[in-house]
């Protein structure tokens, strides 16, 4: 989904709950990722894998001059033999630390090793966001989640644009206290001398 139809859908949105808070979850997302500068691992499901997610925060991180927005997409069936941004299997959540976030991206609740990683990788200091149902034990466990139920006007890939789009915009703001006047100060300047990002 392209810059001018995440507009669209905006439009579509305006007054409904949506907006706010998929650009509060972003908000949470940039600066946890943005303030700890640790990393961000991205795990689905075995059914479900959130790789085109993966691609529009890839996208954003360029095109924001965030490179923390980049996430290690985690499969569950990764291979040896699969290219490198492909081949991060679910032993790597084992090696989830303070000052990394962990976001699990599920049409249904995870299944209980997903649930175990995900509860290990925050005891470890990790950071353990949620999208998702909206219910049950990684809900409740996770930072901060953000619910999209079955029967609402909007499907969980549609809200993961929304999220990414947002995550990427300069106008969400990371944490109060969080950044230093010199470290904005240096992220701009980065920004007007580099050179515009290629699409991949």
């Amino acid at each position: 989904m392209d810059a001018v139809r995440v507009a669209l859908l905006r439009e579509v949105l305006a007054g409904t709950e949506w907006l706010g808070a998929t650009r509060r979850f972003a908000g949470v997302l940039r600066g946890s990722v943005v303030s700890h500068g640790g990393g961000l691992l991205l795990v689905g499901t075995p059914e479900y894998e959130p790789w085109h997610l993966a691609a529009h925060l890839v996208d954003e991180a360029a095109w924001s001059g965030t490179p923390e927005l980049a996430p290690t997409l985690v499969r569950h069936d990764a291979r040896p033999s699969d290219p490198a941004h492909l081949s991060v299997g679910p032993g790597r959540l084992a090696a989830a630390r303070r000052g990394e976030t962990l976001l699990v991206v599920s049409p249904d609740r995870p299944d209980a090793p997903l649930l175990e990683q995900a509860h290990d990788a925050r005891r470890a200091g990790a950071t353990v966001l949620s999208l998702g149902p909206g219910e049950g034990e990684l809900a409740a466990m996770a930072h901060e989640s953000l619910a999209v139920p079955e029967g609402t006007d909007l499907d969980l890939d549609t809200v993961q644009h929304l999220v990414s789009a947002a995550a990427g915009e300069n106008a969400v703001p990371a944490p109060r206290g969080r950044r230093r006047f010199r470290d904005r100060l240096s992220r701009l300047a980065d920004q007007l001398t580099a050179p515009p990002p290629a699409r991949w």
